[in-house]
Protein backbone atom coordinates (compact mmCIF):
# COMPACT_ATOMS: atom_id res chain seq x y z
CA UNK A 1 0.00 0.00 0.00
CA UNK A 2 1.20 3.60 -0.92
CA UNK A 3 2.19 5.97 2.21
CA UNK A 4 -1.19 7.82 0.43
CA UNK A 5 -3.48 4.64 0.29
CA UNK A 6 -3.35 5.11 -3.21
CA UNK A 7 -2.26 2.63 -6.34
CA UNK A 8 -0.43 3.85 -9.38
CA UNK A 9 0.44 2.46 -12.37
CA UNK A 10 2.72 3.93 -15.10
CA UNK A 11 2.34 2.96 -18.78
CA UNK A 12 5.38 4.04 -20.72
CA UNK A 13 8.97 3.83 -19.06
CA UNK A 14 10.49 6.47 -21.51
CA UNK A 15 12.30 9.11 -19.74
CA UNK A 16 9.49 10.64 -18.36
CA UNK A 17 7.19 7.60 -17.63
CA UNK A 18 10.77 6.31 -15.65
CA UNK A 19 10.95 9.41 -14.09
CA UNK A 20 7.11 9.55 -12.69
CA UNK A 21 7.37 5.90 -12.01
CA UNK A 22 10.65 6.28 -9.71
CA UNK A 23 10.22 9.06 -8.00
CA UNK A 24 6.45 7.90 -6.80
CA UNK A 25 8.53 4.65 -5.60
CA UNK A 26 11.17 6.51 -4.19
CA UNK A 27 8.67 8.07 -1.86
CA UNK A 28 7.26 4.98 -0.73
CA UNK A 29 4.58 4.79 -3.17
CA UNK A 30 3.08 1.27 -4.90
CA UNK A 31 3.80 1.41 -8.38
CA UNK A 32 3.33 -0.97 -11.09
CA UNK A 33 5.10 0.40 -14.41
CA UNK A 34 4.52 -0.97 -17.79
CA UNK A 35 6.35 -0.90 -21.14
CA UNK A 36 6.01 -3.32 -24.29
CA UNK A 37 10.46 -3.25 -24.85
CA UNK A 38 11.65 -6.13 -22.55
CA UNK A 39 14.99 -4.56 -22.48
CA UNK A 40 13.46 -1.26 -20.87
CA UNK A 41 11.70 -3.22 -18.38
CA UNK A 42 14.17 -5.17 -17.37
CA UNK A 43 16.62 -1.47 -16.75
CA UNK A 44 14.40 -0.56 -14.97
CA UNK A 45 13.70 -3.04 -12.58
CA UNK A 46 16.49 -1.99 -10.89
CA UNK A 47 14.86 1.05 -9.71
CA UNK A 48 11.04 -0.03 -9.66
CA UNK A 49 10.45 -3.12 -7.85
CA UNK A 50 7.40 -3.90 -9.74
CA UNK A 51 8.07 -3.75 -13.36
CA UNK A 52 6.10 -5.85 -16.41
CA UNK A 53 6.35 -6.36 -19.97
CA UNK A 54 3.36 -6.10 -21.62
CA UNK A 55 0.81 -5.01 -24.08
CA UNK A 56 -1.67 -2.10 -22.71
CA UNK A 57 -3.32 -1.79 -25.64
CA UNK A 58 -5.06 -5.48 -25.20
CA UNK A 59 -8.38 -5.40 -22.74
CA UNK A 60 -7.57 -8.85 -21.34
CA UNK A 61 -3.61 -7.62 -20.25
CA UNK A 62 -5.58 -4.56 -18.45
CA UNK A 63 -7.61 -6.65 -16.73
CA UNK A 64 -4.57 -9.26 -15.76
CA UNK A 65 -2.71 -6.76 -14.93
CA UNK A 66 -5.46 -5.62 -12.26
CA UNK A 67 -5.98 -2.25 -13.47
CA UNK A 68 -9.16 -1.18 -12.33
CA UNK A 69 -7.67 -1.60 -8.78
CA UNK A 70 -5.42 1.44 -9.48
CA UNK A 71 -6.34 4.83 -8.18
CA UNK A 72 -4.12 6.65 -10.87
CA UNK A 73 -3.05 5.41 -14.12
CA UNK A 74 -0.17 7.64 -15.96
CA UNK A 75 0.33 6.86 -19.81
CA UNK A 76 3.21 8.43 -21.21
CA UNK A 77 3.15 6.87 -24.22
CA UNK A 78 2.84 10.04 -26.51
CA UNK A 79 5.18 8.90 -29.37
CA UNK A 80 2.57 6.16 -30.14
CA UNK A 81 -1.07 8.15 -30.80
CA UNK A 82 -2.64 4.80 -30.82
CA UNK A 83 -1.41 3.15 -28.18
CA UNK A 84 -1.93 5.72 -25.67
CA UNK A 85 -5.43 6.40 -27.12
CA UNK A 86 -6.20 2.77 -26.48
CA UNK A 87 -4.65 2.88 -23.12
CA UNK A 88 -6.66 5.77 -22.05
CA UNK A 89 -10.11 3.97 -23.41
CA UNK A 90 -9.38 0.92 -21.54
CA UNK A 91 -8.12 2.36 -18.52
CA UNK A 92 -11.61 4.38 -18.19
CA UNK A 93 -13.39 1.52 -18.59
CA UNK A 94 -11.63 -0.74 -16.13
CA UNK A 95 -12.90 2.16 -13.44
CA UNK A 96 -9.83 3.82 -13.17
CA UNK A 97 -11.09 7.33 -11.53
CA UNK A 98 -7.57 9.15 -12.56
CA UNK A 99 -5.98 9.00 -15.84
CA UNK A 100 -3.29 11.09 -16.58
CA UNK A 101 -1.72 11.35 -20.40
CA UNK A 102 1.17 12.67 -21.74
CA UNK A 103 0.61 14.00 -25.17
CA UNK A 104 2.96 15.45 -28.17
CA UNK A 105 0.40 18.38 -29.35
CA UNK A 106 -2.46 20.02 -29.27
CA UNK A 107 -4.75 17.63 -31.43
CA UNK A 108 -3.37 14.68 -29.35
CA UNK A 109 -4.65 16.27 -26.56
CA UNK A 110 -7.91 16.71 -27.36
CA UNK A 111 -8.10 13.25 -28.89
CA UNK A 112 -6.79 11.51 -25.77
CA UNK A 113 -9.46 14.11 -23.81
CA UNK A 114 -12.51 12.65 -26.16
CA UNK A 115 -11.79 9.54 -24.98
CA UNK A 116 -11.51 10.05 -21.15
CA UNK A 117 -8.27 11.16 -19.81
CA UNK A 118 -8.82 13.04 -17.03
CA UNK A 119 -5.66 14.80 -17.44
CA UNK A 120 -3.26 15.64 -20.41
CA UNK A 121 0.09 16.49 -19.82
CA UNK A 122 2.69 17.88 -22.08
CA UNK A 123 6.20 17.13 -21.53
CA UNK A 124 8.17 20.08 -22.40
CA UNK A 125 5.82 21.92 -19.86
CA UNK A 126 6.00 19.55 -16.87
CA UNK A 127 8.77 17.06 -15.52
CA UNK A 128 7.82 13.73 -15.15
CA UNK A 129 9.31 14.51 -11.81
CA UNK A 130 7.50 17.40 -10.78
CA UNK A 131 4.02 15.63 -11.88
CA UNK A 132 4.86 12.63 -9.42
CA UNK A 133 5.84 14.94 -6.38
CA UNK A 134 2.63 16.82 -7.30
CA UNK A 135 0.82 13.26 -7.29
CA UNK A 136 2.23 12.38 -3.56
CA UNK A 137 3.45 15.61 -1.88
CA UNK A 138 0.11 17.58 -2.53
CA UNK A 139 -3.23 15.50 -3.50
CA UNK A 140 -3.33 17.96 -6.40
CA UNK A 141 -2.97 16.87 -9.31
CA UNK A 142 -3.04 20.20 -10.98
CA UNK A 143 -1.18 22.48 -8.84
CA UNK A 144 0.92 24.66 -10.39
CA UNK A 145 4.19 25.96 -8.71
CA UNK A 146 4.43 29.52 -9.58
CA UNK A 147 8.01 29.93 -7.74
CA UNK A 148 9.84 27.12 -5.25
CA UNK A 149 7.68 28.34 -2.44
CA UNK A 150 4.55 29.63 -4.30
CA UNK A 151 1.61 27.52 -5.86
CA UNK A 152 -1.66 27.72 -7.32
CA UNK A 153 -4.34 24.82 -7.21
CA UNK A 154 -7.87 24.38 -7.62
CA UNK A 155 -9.68 23.41 -4.39
CA UNK A 156 -13.17 21.21 -4.31
CA UNK A 157 -15.85 22.65 -2.23
CA UNK A 158 -15.39 21.17 1.60
CA UNK A 159 -18.73 19.98 3.26
CA UNK A 160 -17.93 22.66 5.63
CA UNK A 161 -17.79 25.61 3.50
CA UNK A 162 -20.79 25.26 1.84
CA UNK A 163 -23.52 28.10 1.93
CA UNK A 164 -21.05 30.25 3.19
CA UNK A 165 -19.31 33.12 2.14
CA UNK A 166 -15.42 33.86 1.37
CA UNK A 167 -16.25 36.73 4.18
CA UNK A 168 -17.14 33.66 6.91
CA UNK A 169 -14.86 31.13 5.50
CA UNK A 170 -12.34 33.88 6.10
CA UNK A 171 -9.33 31.40 4.48
CA UNK A 172 -6.92 34.05 4.05
CA UNK A 173 -6.64 34.08 7.96
CA UNK A 174 -7.14 30.85 9.15
CA UNK A 175 -5.25 28.60 6.21
CA UNK A 176 -3.15 32.24 4.60
CA UNK A 177 -4.37 31.23 1.21
CA UNK A 178 -5.56 33.90 -1.28
CA UNK A 179 -9.06 32.95 -3.59
CA UNK A 180 -8.25 33.95 -7.20
CA UNK A 181 -11.59 32.84 -8.53
CA UNK A 182 -14.12 30.66 -8.65
CA UNK A 183 -14.93 27.79 -10.57
CA UNK A 184 -18.73 26.91 -11.49
CA UNK A 185 -19.91 24.48 -14.13
CA UNK A 186 -16.41 24.99 -16.17
CA UNK A 187 -16.46 28.88 -15.86
CA UNK A 188 -14.57 30.64 -14.12
CA UNK A 189 -15.00 33.98 -12.11
CA UNK A 190 -12.44 36.41 -11.17
CA UNK A 191 -14.40 39.13 -9.82
CA UNK A 192 -15.99 37.59 -6.78
CA UNK A 193 -18.49 38.69 -4.34
CA UNK A 194 -16.95 37.91 -1.13
CA UNK A 195 -20.42 38.09 0.37
CA UNK A 196 -22.22 35.64 -1.68
CA UNK A 197 -22.94 32.02 -0.55
CA UNK A 198 -20.66 29.33 -1.77
CA UNK A 199 -22.44 26.45 -3.70
CA UNK A 200 -21.64 22.38 -3.20
CA UNK A 201 -20.38 22.47 -7.22
CA UNK A 202 -17.91 25.28 -7.00
CA UNK A 203 -14.17 25.05 -6.60
CA UNK A 204 -11.85 27.66 -5.55
CA UNK A 205 -8.58 28.46 -7.51
CA UNK A 206 -5.99 29.71 -4.78
CA UNK A 207 -2.51 30.79 -4.49
CA UNK A 208 -0.93 30.10 -1.12
CA UNK A 209 2.68 28.88 -0.13
CA UNK A 210 2.75 25.73 -0.85
CA UNK A 211 3.40 24.22 2.50
CA UNK A 212 0.07 25.76 3.37
CA UNK A 213 -1.62 24.23 0.98
CA UNK A 214 -0.22 20.69 1.99
CA UNK A 215 -2.10 21.11 5.12
CA UNK A 216 -4.73 21.14 3.49
CA UNK A 217 -5.20 18.30 1.77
Amino acid sequence: MSINNKNYAVFGLGRYGFAVAKELCDSGAQVLAVDTDPNIVNAAGMFIPICKCADITDEEVIERLGISNMDTVIIAMAGNLEASVMATALCKEAGVKTVIAKCSDEMHQKILSKVGADITVFPEKESGMRLAKNILSSGFVDMIELSDEVSMVELDMRKEWVGKSLIELNLRKRYSINVVAIKENDIITTDIDPAAPLSENCKLIVIADTDKLLKLK
